[in-house]
């Protein structure tokens, strides 16, 4: 709980691609919702050259994560995901984004599995005509997409360095 009574949370932004013009940009639209600096350290994107990536943990109150994720969607070129931990008062949640894509959201347990409500899943099944039908639906409630166009990215912050950022309160 942070000092007004709001429960708190914690997170990372992966940035994992921006083009180095933009880097500033982000760091105050990431300062811009946690209200204060946000200095990255940038590193170069092995799975796009000429362009940066960068980590940061964060800390703040719940649905900071969302927050985030709004003042990046200003710049569509942008690659990144957005987690958000589980508290005792909300669910964890991945937030990623792939132009072109959009955004993909899912709920994620303590242990890091994708969560996908009851209501979503008999959607689901009351849709799908086919096999096929089924099959697609149930990558799309996954994301599976957006994990494949992200691991090239993903692999290129093996190793990377880590900022951390916290919310002022």
């Amino acid at each position: 709980m942070n000092s007004r009574g709001v429960p708190s949370t914690r997170g990372v932004v992966f940035m994992h691609c921006c083009p180095s013009a933009l880097a500033p940009h982000v760091e105050w639209a990431l300062a811009g919702v946690l209200d204060r600096p946000a200095r990255l350290q940038w590193t170069g994107q092995p799975a796009a050259p000429s362009h940066l990536r960068a980590e940061a943990a964060w800390t703040g109150p719940i649905g900071t994560a969302a927050a985030l994720c709004a003042a990046l969607r200003a710049w569509p070129m942008l690659v990144f995901e957005v987690t958000e931990d589980a508290t005792s008062a909300s669910d964890g949640e991945r937030l990623a984004y792939v132009p072109g894509r959009g955004f993909h959201r899912s709920l994620v347990s303590v242990s890091g599995d994708v969560l996908v409500g009851e209501e979503r899943l008999r959607g689901l099944l009351t849709r799908a005509r086919t096999v096929e039908e089924y099959q697609h639906g149930m990558a799309d409630l996954l994301g599976t997409a957006w994990d494949a166009e992200l691991e090239p990215y993903r692999q290129g912050g093996d190793g990377a360095p880590v900022t951390l950022l916290h919310s002022a309160v």
